[in-house]
């Protein structure tokens, strides 16, 4: 029986990939429905290959140059006969819950995953969990639905599904503490102070995989491993004194679990997300994976380190609001979301998104998050905040160029 799946993202890197291993298994899975954001043309090239029954686009201009291409292209314009093409969250959410849909993707970058993943959790629906602010911003409210609803909330991130996959047949009580492994990022080799003359091209060369550019300045900084921790510590109930992070240059080992014995079990893939990606879509069964695998005559060496806060203090600060709860997590992810995006457009300079995120932190005043109401707003405080402790290094910035 074939399997209705909702990508959301489909035209980033995860939700690409996502559609390169259906096309591996096309006895295995239907797309049902193809959310995306302005990369209309690609979007089209989707929709013409895997005729879904739901569209959604970002909003109406990216509907609108959808619809003019449709008027030149007369397969385009075929395909989408009878398709509705809906925009911004409440079109994500339709197509999160269209019918036919079983497994959900969720790929989206940032806060825009949040409202369609939880509704797709709260429509009963599996989802493959490829966007960690989900359970940054909303963990609390988004595991309660998964254990109230019965749902499969299953990780791509690899050192996530590395940790699922380990934890599935080991008793919580025997678990001492999980170590995530980090490649560093595209800076991982430059000083504290070199990171003042880095330009976002630099940031955005990862050593090892290959991803969306928001995800490969998180890399760089280590926010993204930070959002990870926070992760973990929602998907797999773990304190964060018990999750640890290391430096792994190779990206080969994805985490270890270490036992109260003194035992520890790794676990080792290709540098290659669509094993992940797989994993996820088709659990929980296990098949067959095409791509190169692991030669272990040509690994010379695994290298570990342990990771030096002063030199990624982003790492330090997700830690922080880990630890705090609340409301703070999701602060910390939207003020990121925002120096991120001000980095990729020049506007900031790439050692600015600390220092930004850290005064968001500090001013915010911390509630309980009980909704996605709730949520939302703090949410577009600490985007509002970001912006403001941003314009104190815009100036400097811009005189430098």
């Amino acid at each position: 029986m074939m399997t209705g799946v909702a990508i959301l993202g489909s035209t980033g890197s995860i939700g690409e990939q996502t559609l390169s291993v259906i096309d591996a298994h096309p006895d295995r899975f239907n797309v049902i429905s193809l959310v995306a954001g302005r990369r209309v043309e690609r979007l089209a090239k989707q929709i013409i290959r895997y005729r879904p029954s739901c569209v959604s686009v970002q909003d109406d201009v990216a509907r609108d140059i959808l619809l003019a291409i449709a008027e030149e292209d007369p397969v385009l314009k075929g395909a989408l006969e009878g398709v509705e093409i809906a925009v911004g969250e409440e079109g994500a959410v339709a197509c999160a819950t269209a019918p036919g849909v079983e497994r959900v993707m969720s790929a989206l970058v940032g806060f825009a995953g949040v409202a369609p993943t939880l509704q797709a959790i709260r429509s009963g629906i599996d989802v493959a969990l490829a966007n960690k602010e989900v359970l940054v911003a909303a963990g609390e409210i988004v595991m309660k639905e998964v254990a109230y609803r019965g749902v499969r909330l299953l990780p791509v991130d690899s050192e996530h599904a590395a940790l699922f996959q380990v934890l599935l047949n080991t008793p919580r009580e025997e678990v001492e503490r999980v170590v995530l492994t980090a490649s560093g990022g595209a800076l991982r080799d430059k000083s504290r102070d070199d990171l003042k003359h880095v330009r976002v091209q630099d940031a955005l060369k990862h050593p090892n995989w290959k991803m969306g550019n928001k995800l490969t300045i998180d890399s760089a900084t280590m926010m993204n491993k930070g959002l990870e921790v926070i992760e973990a510590h929602w998907l797999f109930s773990l304190p964060f004194d018990a999750i640890d992070v290391m430096l792994h240059d190779e990206s080969i080992v994805h985490c270890m679990v270490e036992l109260i014995d003194g035992h520890f079990i790794a676990e080792m893939a290709p540098v290659d997300m669509r094993l992940p990606i797989q994993y996820a879509l088709t659990y929980p069964e296990r098949v067959r994976f095409a791509p190169k695998r692991l030669n272990w005559l040509e690994i010379h060496k695994l290298s570990f380190r342990p990771v030096d806060f002063n030199r990624y203090p982003a790492l330090k600060l997700a830690y922080e609001a880990g630890r705090l709860g609340r409301s703070y997590p999701a602060v910390l992810n939207a003020a990121n979301e925002v120096a991120v995006r001000l980095v990729l457009s020049e506007k900031i300079p790439f050692f600015a998104i600390e220092p930004i995120v850290e005064n968001v932190l500090s001013r915010h005043q911390v509630c309980q998050l009980d909704s996605l109401e709730t949520i939302r707003e703090v949410d577009q405080w600490a985007r509002r905040a970001a912006e403001e402790e941003a314009q104190k290094w815009a100036g400097s910035f811009e005189n430098r160029m």
